[in-house]
């Protein structure tokens, strides 16, 4: 697909070329001069340059919109056309073309904005053509919240390519963000500058598509209840690690991407009596416990071992502790550690 696309690309550069070049090798006025055909072949260049622009910006507009925009714009001429022949009869016909094509542009123009702005109040469907895969607007676009953008690893996520798809930026979670970022508090400043950081590093990823939504709810005033609004509109999944939202989200329906359940199924499985090989960081609560961490962060404590810190001891697993915090690991040295140290 992406050599085909490239391939089109080059024919709709050759051929706007050729056709520049052409016509203006015809139009018998620059005939005379060398540089017109040339000329003509730049012109043709930049219509094509012109008319990828445009597909980028018609890639990133939902189908609704487009739909909606279309149907606005045609009605906007229409009521131009009707007003126009008011001024059909003037004498002077420049007059009444130069106010024809005013009447256009306004009409045409409002009818545009307002059609697309307004076609989700006619509860269109997302449109899906050759299979679910096809809808780029709904089911493969992931809206973020807040709170994943703040936590950082959703960028983590999109790097090693498990996340693809659209991944759909709410305005107003940019003006929570940058809220955050104002704070005079020092740690809600940091936190806020973090997320801002985060967004530009998803920008730059080349792995996703990341799309700014202006539309705002309001009719609503809490963060996550927009949140669930658009998700519900777009028919699009939600990407977070807040709780309550998750839940939230799930009773309507929505498809949720939690990424602290993510990062809880990604854990390591360890079973009692497995052996570990692990650093002892620092000493723990009870007398002579020491605590080293598995890869992903997950607290071992290691019995009789606070005598060792800061070397490396090989422990076998002697049960496992789940917290609301998370794993906790209990283990015991391994035979022969003791006499080793």
């Amino acid at each position: 697909m992406k050599w085909a696309g490239f391939v089109l690309k080059v024919l709709l550069f050759l051929v706007c070329s050729a056709g520049g070049y052409f016509v203006a090798a015809q139009i018998e006025s620059l005939a005379a001069y060398r540089w017109a055909p040339w000329t003509g072949l730049f012109v043709g260049s930049l219509f094509a340059v012109l008319a990828l622009s445009v597909e980028r910006i018609i890639r990133q507009i939902p189908l609704k919109a487009l739909i909606g925009g279309t149907i606005g714009l045609i009605l906007g001429l229409s009521v131009a056309k009707l007003i126009g022949f008011g001024f059909a009869n003037w004498q002077n016909t420049a007059v009444s073309a130069a106010i024809y094509v005013i009447l256009s542009c306004f009409f045409g123009y409002i009818g545009m904005v307002l059609g697309s702005l307004k076609s989700e109040e006619f509860r269109l469907p997302n449109w899906s053509f050759g299979g679910k895969g096809s809808n780029k607007g709904g089911s493969s676009s992931s809206i973020l919240d807040t709170s994943v953008i703040i936590d950082g690893r959703i960028a983590d996520i999109v790097e090693t390519g498990f996340l693809g798809g659209t991944l759909v930026l709410p305005e107003f979670v940019l003006q929570e963000l940058q809220h955050i970022a104002d704070s005079p508090d020092p740690t809600r400043r940091v936190r806020g500058r973090r997320g801002l950081d985060i967004i530009k590093r998803l920008q730059q990823e080349k792995q996703v598509k990341v799309r700014i939504d202006r539309e705002d709810f309001e009719n609503l005033t809490e963060v996550d209840a927009k949140l669930v609004a658009l998700a519900l509109r777009m028919g699009a999944k939600i990407v977070t690690n807040d709780y309550n939202l998750s839940k939230v989200a799930e009773v309507q329906g929505i498809r949720v991407l939690n990424i602290n359940q993510l990062a809880s199924a990604l854990k390591p499985v360890v079973l009692p009596g497995e052996i570990l090989r692990l650093l002892i960081l620092k000493e723990g609560k009870e007398h002579g416990q020491g605590i080293a961490y598995l890869e992903d962060g997950t607290m071992v404590v290691v019995e009789n071992a606070s005598r060792l810190l800061g070397k490396e001891v090989e422990v076998s697993v002697t049960s496992i502790l789940q917290t609301t915090a998370g794993r906790l690991i209990f283990t015991i040295l391994k035979d022969g550690e003791h006499s080793r140290h």
